[in-house]
């Protein structure tokens, strides 16, 4: 990590995405500490972006942009399924940023949340208020280990699975193969929806279109990719890969009340659907029409 931060900046440098870095400049680092899995630094910004969140040198979350992933990844699985979640899991997420906006649906009776590295729970709560207050509501509970491992004896429990994952190298690697697919799909209840990141189609086309073909090997009915705006991730934006044997996810079932909307600040039906047209070049190298 150290290599990252010069002069008062941080740099977001990785194989993920050679030859390009993001850089913040650093008001205060506030955490620089290496966890059981993986590099963890939290600093302040001097810009726009308040508290960053950095896992191996890579941006998780800041302040300023946290609620478009966050609710993205939330909404678009959750009012794509057809009756409204029961049973929730919840993938990564350590932070509880996915499952705050989770909680906001009022058919949902339980939440599970497996992260594999107990430090980020607890950086979310020293640094992040408004995202960890999620861990106090009564639904939800948190299991510290590995997601692959926790899926093996849970077949057909849950009607929405999120996998928020960090990038396809450390600790997140596992999640990633045909493998732990088969074990999301198993997983899910008739109706289900699993939603999982996707990268950036800018730099990544050729991994996401090696997911999309093993996944539709899998034998999903339904296999859609989407994109959202995410300014201080890589490109600017990241994608889902949407899975369902029920439905497809391009249209939601049901759209937020006037109340649920009122607390959201990007998502919406018509953000949801408008997530879903992608480039030509996109659909093309993907095999969709």
């Amino acid at each position: 990590m150290v290599e990252q931060i010069g002069k008062g900046w941080f740099s977001e440098m990785s194989p993920m995405w050679p030859g390009q870095a993001q850089s913040l400049e650093i008001d205060e680092v506030l955490w620089n500490k290496k966890s059981e899995f993986q590099d963890v630094l939290v600093f302040k910004n001097k810009g726009p972006w308040g508290t960053v969140f950095a896992l191996d040198g890579a941006i998780q979350v800041t302040d300023k942009d946290e609620f478009s992933y966050h609710e993205m990844m939330a909404h678009i699985p959750c009012f794509a399924h057809p009756t409204g979640p029961k049973n929730v899991l919840i993938i990564g997420g350590g932070d509880g940023g996915v499952m705050r906006e989770v909680l906001k649906h009022d058919t949902v009776e339980s939440v599970t949340l497996c992260d594999v590295d107990k430090m980020v729970p607890e950086i979310s709560k020293k640094f992040y208020p408004k995202i960890s207050c999620s861990f106090d509501d009564p639904r939800t509970t948190v299991h510290i280990g590995d997601g692959f491992e926790f899926l093996k004896d849970k077949e057909g429990q849950y009607d929405v699975l999120i996998v928020d994952s960090s990038d396809p190298e450390g600790p997140a690697s596992t999640l990633f193969g045909k493998d732990f697919y088969n074990r999301c799909k198993k997983s899910l209840r008739p109706g289900g929806v699993l939603v999982t990141q996707g990268e950036s189609y800018w730099i990544h086309l050729d991994l996401i279109k090696e997911m999309t073909n093993f996944i539709r090997e899998i034998g999903f009915n339904h296999v859609e990719y989407c994109n959202i705006s995410m300014p201080t991730y890589p490109c600017g934006n990241i994608g889902f890969f949407v899975c369902s044997d029920a439905v497809s996810a391009a249209t939601p079932s049901r759209e937020p009340t006037e109340a649920v909307q009122d607390t959201l600040q990007m998502y919406s039906a018509d953000i949801h659907k408008q997530s879903f047209i992608l480039p030509p070049f996109v659909k093309r190298a993907l095999g969709m029409k």
